[in-house]
């Protein structure tokens, strides 16, 4: 019989996507708009990443990649690993994939069978319980708010724990919050997963833009059980690279390469000798990830400041480049408090819904400051 697919007819469109592909086109028929959604940095890739691209090109490495990505780069993730995380995974341990996003859809796909439960903390990413159930997996919420700053509390965690629990997800520095979780709360998170024998899914792709503490990574308390995902988007400026990568047990690790061979085959083989140098220049990957960090946590302040000066509730957490902020002001519903920034403020941002995050939308400050600045008196006129 003809049609989709009942997962595909379930399957819900990332609500990101959707708002950012709005704002570009009213942008491209000459709207004045302010986009505040995507979560794209807006520096151009470091020119030593370039410059191995251009390298790669004229040595003709343009030809197919195994399906676990090239040597020299699951070296470098291995090594990266070590250096940065203090994690010892081999590069036999890793995978190379299109994207974060595709480390965890693979992921998913390798690890969940029907009815298995996964955790997510919210507000979460709008990806991770779609790709859940597309493995046909069943996500499981533990709220969290601002009066926390979003942090997680390990009992509420317990408390959802059953014995369909098959992994949870962690994202740290989180999207949509900018939550960092403390030391502490990872590492008995990652009890909890010794504890009751499930996966911890560790999404780290803005390790790097933390603005007070440090990054910690859970794999170094329960590596037996962690995957550990990041990619080249947020720290190198790299959204259009598509190169992310995974590195845990090694079991699971063959299956997400699995799943990659029967689907993309490998990334671009010249985006990934372009990641081998943004892994292996270290000097120059810190210098361009300072500056790159400090131009976001001063954007943080002026956004972060302005919105509860115009009474739109704001916490002023430490990483990522988002903030969750509480519209109820403009509108209690989140939806329509959007709709009424992008129509009469000329600023979109994206509603907090299918974040798990009601009554609040997103603001991403991976902007100018001008910009920012812009958008808060465009604000400020309509309230």
């Amino acid at each position: 019989m003809r049609g989709l697919s009942n997962r595909v007819q379930t399957l819900k469109p990332s609500a990101t996507v959707a708002v950012n592909a709005k704002a570009m086109e009213l942008r491209r028929q000459g709207v004045d708009l302010i986009a505040m959604t995507a979560g794209e940095p807006d520096f151009d890739t470091p020119q030593f990443v370039k410059e191995a691209a251009i390298r790669a090109l004229a040595a003709g490495k343009t030809k197919y990649a195994p399906p676990a990505g090239i040597p020299e780069l699951r070296e470098a993730i291995s090594a990266k690993f070590k250096r940065e995380n203090g994690l010892e995974i081999p590069p036999e341990a890793t995978v190379v994939t299109v994207g974060g996003k595709q480390a965890l859809f693979n992921l998913f796909q390798a690890i969940l069978n029907p009815g298995d439960e996964v955790i997510v903390i919210g507000p979460y990413w709008v990806s991770y319980p779609e790709m859940v159930r597309f493995a046909e997996g069943v996500p499981v919420e533990v709220p969290t708010g601002p009066e926390s700053g979003f942090i997680p509390d390990p009992a509420d965690i317990e408390r959802k724990v059953t014995p369909r629990t098959k992994a949870i997800v962690v994202n740290s520095p989180g999207n949509p919050t900018g939550a960092v979780y403390p030391k502490e709360v990872l590492t008995a998170i990652a009890e909890l997963a010794q504890k009751y024998d499930f996966y911890v899914v560790s999404d780290e792709i803005y390790e790097h833009l933390i603005y007070e503490g440090e990054h910690f990574s859970p794999a170094r308390v329960a590596p037996e059980r962690t995957i550990t995902v990041n990619g080249a988007a947020k720290a190198f400026a790299m959204t259009g690279w598509r190169i992310g990568y995974a590195g845990g047990p090694k079991e699971v690790i063959k299956g997400i390469i699995d799943v990659s061979s029967q689907s993309t085959t490998s990334p671009d083989t010249i985006a990934q000798w372009a990641m081998v140098e943004a892994l292996n220049n270290v000097e120059e990957a810190q210098r361009f990830i300072t500056m790159a960090r400090e131009a976001y946590r001063a954007r943080r302040g002026i956004i972060v400041e302005g919105l509860n000066a115009l009474g739109l509730p704001t916490p002023r957490v430490s990483g990522a480049f988002y903030v969750l902020s509480d519209v109820s002001r403009i509108d209690p519903d989140e939806n329509q408090a959007a709709l009424k920034l992008l129509s009469e403020a000329r600023v979109a941002v994206v509603p907090g819904t299918d974040f798990a995050a009601p009554r609040h939308v997103r603001f991403s400050y991976a902007t100018s400051e001008e910009n920012i600045r812009k958008a808060l008196e465009r604000i400020a006129a309509i309230l």
